[in-house]
Parts: structure tokens; sequence; C-alpha cells
């Protein structure tokens, strides 16, 4: 039972396109939608507790399935999203990081990256908007091969800025 109210829970962290995916019967999606528009603690405990009860009924399998292939897309993501963050504070930090680099992943021309990070420098020195900071990291999306296959999905640059 209290497995079942853990499922409940991630349901209710989906968006709505994720639930519409689930196919989930009526009555427990009309319980989801409810229990995410609840405020107090009272009723939206309440309400977890019946979306259990409701998934006694349902072949719990499928949704199960879906979640972790969700969840594990994101660990992959997150992970891919990292590596690349790492290699970026690597080259603006250490000299021999672009070397370092150029021997793990097929860089052709390392000219270009190098004045990338020469003018990533210089702006986190000077406080200036980090424009080649984003660009390098860009470029890194290119140069490091994305084995996940997630590739894809990463955005163009990352939320984090440089620490000045």
């Amino acid at each position: 039972m209290h497995e079942l109210q853990d499922i409940g829970e991630q349901l209710l962290e989906l968006n709505s396109g994720q639930i519409a995916g689930l196919n989930l019967p009526e009555l427990l999606l009309d319980a989801v939608q409810e229990a995410k528009q609840l405020k107090k603690h009272g009723a939206y405990r309440r309400q977890l507790q019946y979306i259990g009860k409701l998934m006694r009924h349902v072949d719990v399998a499928p949704i199960r399935e879906k979640l972790a292939a969700w969840n594990s897309v994101s660990v992959q993501f997150t992970a891919r999203l990292h590596l690349l963050e790492r290699w970026r504070n690597r080259l603006l930090d250490e000299d021999e990081a672009l070397t370092e680099l150029g021997k793990d992943y097929p860089v052709t021309d390392l000219q270009p990256l190098r004045t990338l990070v020469r003018n990533a420098r210089k702006e986190k020195i000077s406080g200036k908007p980090p424009r080649y900071f984003r660009e390098l990291f860009q470029e890194l999306q290119h140069i490091i091969p994305d084995t996940t296959g997630l590739n894809q999905h990463l955005p163009a640059e990352t939320p984090e800025q440089p620490a000045n």
C-alpha cells in the first residue's frame, strides 16, 4: 500500500503531458489532478491515500516502467551536463587541460577552442557577460561524444554563471 502511495506521489510530480502518456483510468486521473490543486497538508495527505487506494485496482507495472525510464533519462541527462561543465571549468582553470582534451577526444583543430578559452578567461576577469563561457560549453557539446543519445535534449547554454 505504501509503495502504491509512493508511485502516486511520483505521479503528482509529472507534468500534464507525461500523465496523459500513462493512460491512467479516468477516476485515478481525476484524483491526481485534484491532488495537484490541494494546498492544505491534511487534505493533500488524504488525497494521496485515496490515490494509493485507487491504484490497487490498476496494473502498476507499466506505470512503474515509464517512471523508471523517465528517471533514468533524467539521471543520464544530468550526468552529461556535469561532464561538459567539468571540462569547461578545467579548461578555464588549467592550461594543460586543453592538451588532455585533445588526447581524450578527437579534436582536429585546437586553435578555435584555445581562442574560446582565452576569451572566456578574459571576460571572467573583466566581469563581462558570459558570452564565450557559453560558447565554450556549446563547442564542448560538439567535441565530446554523447554516449547516452540525449544530445538533442541539451540546452544551448547552461544556467550556471561564472564566479566573479
